[in-house]
């Protein structure tokens, strides 16, 4: 395995079906702006309920991805 330096960001994902939705939809969305992503870690999960009572899945991750000379 090579060394490697790792930049860390956290992120929050949402959806309105289910954390594991929650969690794809913030990776999918990383994947367009970050590079070199290689790992995730769930720092957080949580749900926010309107007046409606509509819920909404908001899952917290840190990401890492590795540097690019």
């Amino acid at each position: 395995m090579e060394d490697h330096v790792y930049k860390l960001v956290e992120i929050v994902g949402t959806s309105r079906k289910s954390t594991d939705d929650a969690i794809q939809n913030g990776l999918t969305r990383a994947r367009e702006t970050l590079r070199n992503i290689r790992w995730f870690e769930l720092v957080a999960v949580r749900g926010f309920i309107d007046r409606d009572g509509a819920t909404q899945y908001q899952a917290t991750l840190k990401l890492g991805f590795t540097l690019t000379d």
